[in-house]
């Protein structure tokens, strides 16, 4: 929930910088690396807490039984979702550390393996030419693009969880 004033406080920076003095290259870029985490890492806490917003056209007045049906059904085609995103986040995210095949689970296996049997400089061997953004500050692109994957991972764990309620709202027992 902080990151919302960290960004608050990069665009004041910005404004002021703009006004007063020489316009920074990093913060609007940074603003919005910002704002990728603050979402994609508050969409499973906020699932998890209860706070996500539903179409109550008809919901509302289902049974809670009914409720946990409908949630239970719709929790795959979200499953389905995540992970079409986090196959394409991993590849993107294998890309931005400088790998071009077409295996990124394979290119973390073996960069996991290489970590672990020689350390960081046997894992800094695997890993190519890392991708930057292509902006004038030009940041390495791999940090933004693990803290998507991370909160993909998260929102799969967090749409399990809530389909294992739904399965015990199902059969009567409360999670």
């Amino acid at each position: 929930m902080y990151l919302i004033f960290a960004m608050m406080g990069v665009l004041l920076w910005s404004s002021i910088s703009k006004t007063f003095f020489t316009p920074t290259l990093w913060t609007l870029e940074t603003a919005q690396f910002l704002m990728v985490a603050y979402y994609i890492v508050g969409g499973p806490y906020s699932i998890q807490l209860g706070s996500n917003v539903r179409m109550d056209l008809f919901y509302g007045d289902w049974s809670h039984k009914t409720k946990a049906c409908v949630d239970a059904v719709t929790v795959f085609f979200l499953l389905y979702f995540l992970g079409v995103l986090l196959y394409g986040g991993l590849g993107s995210t294998a890309y931005s550390l400088g790998y071009w095949g077409d295996e990124p689970l394979v290119f973390f296996g073996g960069l996991i393996k290489a970590f672990f049997t020689g350390g960081f400089d046997a894992a800094g061997e695997v890993i190519g030419r890392m991708e930057q953004s292509p902006t004038a500050w030009r940041p390495l692109l791999w940090p933004i693009k693990s803290v998507m994957c991370f909160g993909l991972i998260m929102m799969i764990l967090q749409a399990f969880a809530e389909f294992l309620r739904d399965i015990g709202r199902i059969r009567g027992e409360e999670l």
